[in-house]
């Protein structure tokens, strides 16, 4: 009887299923055991070939090939890893093996990189399925006592396929043709462009924002305050004036209570750790990246085996991991700081809904603690930090709501109406977990008019002097630009983003790329340059706005990505064929090449760039209208090449900083070129008004730039 062989998507993953299956004898690219043979791929070793590997034509970027759309998509191995590929490919094909064990990671893509390599070398021996959510070696042996037929994953890779497919005729496409009408490096993708849209379109809310004054009257009752309301309850008074006549009016005049309203409130626990959900608070807590979230969280489920499969989009636990909840429990009150938490569950949890549901669990459960031995001091102080949410988290579920009562005082004087609001703490119940378990949050501090007060007792027709009332003077704020967090959650609830009512229901299980790929695609968006971080927002740069003016809005928009979220996932449940779905996306291609070649956007110029390694054959920005010659660039300004000739013509970098931008190299080639920019937002150096105007090169006053056709921004309030 022949071996198996078993194929890791990685060498650490390969070497802790070798120990379990007494696989030691190491080999080359391989360990090798009486009944197997383990064996590893480095991530993806295989890929979908490149256009030039259809046809030379292909090599130069050029209009006239494109759409690229070839009949059948082909594989080529990696170059940089192809040597383990080799070390495959025979054992695949070796006399001494009967069958293979895919044991590549849980999920769509794991079962992308097994499958590729099983075709490229026209493997045909049957395989096997291992399908497991721990890499401790209790969940490794039961993962091989109940072994999955490979084919029962047939749907998974076919969805999978047409992802990777997907993104190859779109991305190879758009990038060329939007590229070659543009005159700048475009680096365009099925996700990675509606993403930055969301970014750009927030962007554009912000600058367009104008904050308006408004007033507050706020009273001393001693001992607490209240704050002026209307008949709906509003505090915001237009005019100061009239707030300066309502505190005049009170001050110093007593007010009756007219109502107490005390209402007990619940929280229940939250849900499980997802993969989002976990990068989400790890970013507001302690700052780290949705990217870094994932590879401390991959490092904690492969290297330390102390939390499950963290690549999940579940938030919930199925029906059969009783035990092993149970299990993990007593795990977790080994652990010191964890018994105090622990020691009040013992024997006594209750699994609600909201922890075990079969029907929301698909390829993969939430993320909890492993049940294997968990061992605190082996952990990096950020795995460390990673690991206490998901153990805070696995507790804090089993414990009660956290129940607190709110109390609202309404008080009458002078017939102006005042609301006090508090709030007391009754059970801390879940909270007192997290509050425990959780390291000190980088951003913890609460605002004191953001926390509320504790109020006296009081009752209805009680009277209390209202010591002094005072104006305060507050203005609108703008709306927040995106942090990783937010985008995280704007990404995964990408349908609220659709305005149809139909459209957006169906879109309410996917949303923009898996949790697997968004940290990817962020980082993808900063390496091209379209965003930057600034402390811990993320904005988008000149290219990355100018990319979304000149894509059509089927490209940026969230609706185009979520309805191929949903086809994917049709596919891999059998609801879509896959002819169906890429027929769907040979279509789309076309248009946007279409598109390009239309030159919709023609006034639109992107910003010279430097490649990196190379100097620019010409870096020019355009023709000196003084003597003719070319317009460089250094660190501080745009300069005439005649400059050794006495040539005078430059135009400085920060010259436009009072009016809240910095010259660039697109304004420049458009100034040169047309005399004039596109409109664009400025703020006017004397008042700080905001508007947008259209720069001119004014050459009667020495090629002096000047803003003309100012537009105030008019506020909300203004419009009739």
């Amino acid at each position: 009887m022949g071996k198996i062989l078993v194929i890791a998507e990685k060498p650490s993953v390969a070497r802790d299923i070798a120990k379990v299956l007494k696989a030691g004898q190491k080999g080359d690219g391989c360990l090798v055991g009486e009944q197997y043979v383990v064996s590893w791929a480095v991530g993806h070793l295989v890929t979908l070939a490149e256009p030039e590997d259809y046809d030379e034509k292909y090599k130069k970027w050029n209009f006239s090939t494109l759409p690229i759309l070839p009949d059948e998509m082909k594989l080529k191995a990696i170059k940089q890893t192809r040597d383990q590929l080799k070390i495959l490919h025979k054992w695949m094909n070796s006399a001494e093996i009967d069958s293979l064990i895919c044991a590549t990671d849980s999920g769509r893509e794991g079962e992308l990189i097994f499958r590729y390599i099983y075709d490229i070398t026209k493997c045909k021996k049957p395989f096997a399925r291992l399908w497991i959510s721990s890499m401790t070696e209790e969940a490794i042996k039961e993962g091989f006592a109940t072994l999955k037929n490979g084919r029962e994953y047939d749907l998974l890779y076919s969805s999978a396929k047409c992802r990777s497919e997907a993104d190859w005729l779109v991305g190879m496409n758009a990038t060329r043709a939007y590229t070659l009408r543009y005159g700048a490096l475009l680096s365009i993708g099925r996700v990675q462009t509606p993403t930055l849209a969301l970014i750009v379109n927030k962007q554009k809310e912000i600058d367009a924002f104008v904050a308006e004054d408004y007033f507050e009257v706020q009273a001393d009752f001693g001992g607490y305050t209240g704050m002026w309301i209307d008949k709906e309850e509003h505090t915001r008074i237009e005019k100061e004036e009239t707030a300066k006549a309502i505190a005049a009016k009170v001050s110093g005049k007593q007010a009756t209570i007219i109502k107490v309203e005390k209402e007990e409130k619940k929280m229940p626990p939250p849900l499980l750790y997802d993969l989002t959900e976990l990068q989400r608070d790890c970013n507001k807590k302690f700052g780290f990246s949705a990217k870094k979230t994932l590879d401390i969280a991959q490092n904690l489920y492969e290297k330390r085996k102390m939390i499950t499969y963290p690549r999940t989009d579940s938030r919930y636990l199925s029906d059969d991991m009783k035990g092993k909840v149970h299990h993990t429990l007593r795990r977790l009150n080994e652990l010191a700081e964890y018994t105090p938490y622990t020691q009040p569950l013992s024997g006594k949890i209750s699994f609600t809904k909201r922890i075990i549901d079969n029907s929301k669990v698909t390829d993969h459960h939430a993320i909890i603690p492993t049940d294997g031995k968990l061992r605190l001091d082996s952990l990096t102080e950020e795995e460390k930090k990673v690991f206490s949410l998901v153990a805070a988290r696995f507790l804090a579920v089993f414990y009660p709501y956290y129940r607190y009562e709110t109390t609202k005082v309404y008080a009458e004087a002078e017939q102006e109406n005042f609301l006090s609001k508090g709030t007391v703490i009754l059970e801390e119940g879940w909270q007192a977990v997290e509050k425990a378990l959780v390291p000190a949050s980088v951003s913890k501090k609460k605002k004191k008019d953001e926390e509320e007060q504790k109020l006296p007792a009081l009752t209805e027709g009680e009277r209390r002097k209202i010591e002094k009332a005072v104006v305060q003077k507050k203005k609108t704020k703008a709306p927040t630009p995106y942090t990783e967090s937010s985008l995280l959650s704007a990404m995964e609830n990408a349908g609220r983003f659709v305005e149809d009512e139909a459209l957006k229901e169906q879109m309410k299980d996917s949303g923009l790329g898996t949790p697997a790929t968004r940290a990817a695609i962020i980082e993808r968006l900063l390496t091209v340059g379209y965003i930057v971080r600034k402390g811990k927002t993320l904005v988008p740069t000149e290219k990355g706005r100018k990319l979304i003016e000149v894509v059509p809005i089927e490209m940026s928009s969230p609706q185009t990505t979520g309805k191929w979220e949903k086809g994917l996932s049709s596919i891999a449940k059998g609801n879509m064929t896959e002819e169906k779905f890429m027929a769907s996306i040979r279509r789309y291609v076309q248009f946007l090449i279409q598109d390009a070649a239309s030159g919709r956007r023609a006034d639109v110029v992107f910003p010279e760039e430097q490649i990196r390694g190379k100097r620019r054959k010409n870096n020019a920005f355009g023709k000196c209208p003084v003597c003719g010659r070319d317009i460089l660039e250094n660190t501080k300004s745009f300069y005439c090449a005649g400059w050794k000739q006495g040539c005078k013509f430059s135009l400085w970098k920060d010259s436009l900083t009072p009016y809240g931008l910095t010259l660039d190299g697109g304004m420049v080639k458009l100034l040169l070129k047309n005399g004039k920019t596109e409109r664009m937002p400025v703020s006017l150096p004397q008042t700080g008004e905001k508007g947008t105007a259209v720069l001119i090169l004014n050459q009667e006053k020495g090629s002096q730039i000047e803003i003309m056709d100012f537009t105030r921004h008019v506020a909300e309030t203004e419009k009739i």
